[in-house]
């Protein structure tokens, strides 16, 4: 969450040559509404159920960079579908975390003490972000060209 996977991921498609696709876009559109109310409406599991299936399907149909959702790694199905893509764990700290979110309601699993669940959320899945990626890239203090930058090179990728 507020990591900068949408700049990083626009970029570095455009850096590649290649497309960019969202899974949270996707869900959005799919849905006809934002994230933030699917959450409130329906309970995590239900968003859960549709970013499993939004990811299923980028990873089918897109040759491109796909950007994840912060909680697309706790489905044990995802993580098995990523094990055969170059996946990069874009890093950072709660500080810069706090810097970046601040105190939004449209995100909604820190809508109350966005410092202790930052915390609580990376705890609980930064092990899964490390099993999964290919590289970690950190982000603290980057801009998204440096962090773009920095990926290519992680990945030892040529710019088109």
């Amino acid at each position: 969450m507020g990591v900068g996977k949408s700049t990083v991921g626009r970029m570095l498609a455009e850096r590649l040559g290649v497309g960019y696709r969202d899974t949270d876009d996707d869900i959005v559109a799919a849905e006809g509404r934002a994230i933030a109310d699917i959450f409130l409406e329906e309970g995590e599991s239900a968003f859960r159920a549709l970013e499993k299936a939004a990811v299923r399907a980028a990873l089918a149909e897109h040759d491109g960079v796909v950007a994840l959702g912060g909680g697309a790694v706790l489905d044990p199905g995802t993580r098995t579908l990523l094990a055969g893509h170059r996946v990069v764990y874009l890093s950072m700290d709660v500080e810069e975390a706090v810097h970046r979110t601040g105190l939004n309601v449209a995100r909604p699993l820190l809508a109350v003490n966005p410092r202790k669940q930052w915390r609580e959320l990376m705890e609980a899945r930064r092990h899964l972000y490390e099993e999964v990626a290919t590289v970690v890239v950190a982000t603290d203090g980057r801009t998204p060209e440096e962090v773009t930058q920095s990926v290519l090179e992680a990945l030892e990728l040529r710019q088109r």
